[in-house]
Formats: structure tokens, C-alpha cells, sequence
């Protein structure tokens, strides 16, 4: 997979990802989470979820749901309920493993210029 370095989540993405912001941030809630992991199918479906954004929950593809308007703010969310750290996320948005990641982070971040 390869790192993407140009997502951007403007208003027209925040649009197209409002029901997958939903269910995530619906997870906030004790009941939600123990709804949704009785039945992910299900549940993505009572948030109304488009085909693809079901499919990229269900598969946990975390850098296709941010291309289909989700915001990482939610969908943390649902990386928390699996046990999946931000410094995991970090990894898989800029193609490295979680512990070049944090090792990126200890050393400054990343540098452009």
C-alpha cells in the first residue's frame, strides 16, 4: 500500500463520510460498541453506510475509509475498539510499520521542505 501525503478532509469530503462519522462516533457509547461487535454487518447498515464504506469498515481498510470522507477523529474510534493505536494509523497512513512510525516521531516528525 502506498502512503498518501495529499488528504485532505474539506467540506465536500466531511459530506460524503457523514454516516461512516456517525457509526464511528456512535461508538463513543458502551452499548453501541458491545451492538456493533455483536454484528458489524448490521450495525453499518443501520448507519446507512454506502457499499464501499461498509466494505472498508468491515476489512478495517482504515486509509480507504478517510478516501471515502471519513475523518480520522471518528474513526479512531473504531480503531480503539479493535486495540489499534494512533501510532499504528500513523504507520499505515505514511507506509511505514507502527514502530518506524514512533521512531519517525522521536526524531522530530516528518521534515518537508
Amino acid at each position: 500500500m502506498k502512503a498518501r501525503d495529499d488528504y485532505v478532509l474539506d467540506l465536500t469530503q466531511n459530506r460524503r463520510g457523514y454516516a461512516i462519522n456517525r457509526l464511528c462516533g456512535s461508538l463513543k457509547d458502551a452499548g453501541n460498541r458491545r451492538r456493533f461487535s455483536e454484528d458489524e454487518s448490521a450495525y453499518c447498515d443501520a448507519y446507512r453506510l454506502s457499499p464501499e464504506q461498509k466494505k472498508a469498515v468491515l476489512e478495517r481498510d482504515w486509509t480507504g475509509m478517510q478516501e471515502l470522507g471519513a475523518s480520522i477523529f471518528y474513526t479512531y474510534k473504531l480503531a480503539m475498539l479493535d486495540g489499534t493505536s494512533m501510532q499504528d494509523l500513523g504507520g499505515v497512513f505514511t507506509g511505514m510499520s507502527t514502530e518506524e512510525f514512533v521512531a519517525a516521531m522521536h526524531a522530530g516528525g516528518r521534515r518537508f521542505g
